[in-house]
């Protein structure tokens, strides 16, 4: 890993944390979720972010640490909330907060751990 890929994982992992404090915040419902355009939007955004930094990661990194991550549908994923926001499934998008966000943060922080720049 570079330094480049680090500092961008140490900001993944900043968005996932945001995304694990609105939840504290908001409550973990996915009815205050729909209902709730700024926990809707901030939660969106964060994960537009780490598609976005994802997006920036070398070549190389992505390739050793895919059977890891699943790099494609973190960008995919970027991708349709940048361009089709109108058309964004929520319950995808929440699931996403919930269930994968916590994986990409682990994976940062265990990366980001064993970095030796």
């Amino acid at each position: 890993m570079n330094r480049g890929d680090w500092q961008r994982l140490l900001h993944m992992r900043t968005y996932c944390e945001d995304i694990a404090k609105f939840i504290d915040r908001f409550g973990d419902d996915f009815q205050i979720f729909t209902a709730d355009r700024a926990y809707f939007n901030a939660v969106s955004m964060c994960i537009l972010q780490i598609g976005e930094l994802a997006n920036g990661l070398s070549d190389e990194f992505r390739e050793e640490t895919k059977s890891e991550m699943p790099w494609g549908m973190i960008r995919g994923m970027r991708n349709w909330l940048a361009h089709s926001y109108a058309e964004t499934d929520e319950k995808i998008l929440w699931e996403t907060a919930r269930n994968d966000i916590p994986k990409v943060r682990a994976f940062c922080e265990r990366k980001c751990a064993e970095y030796r720049g």
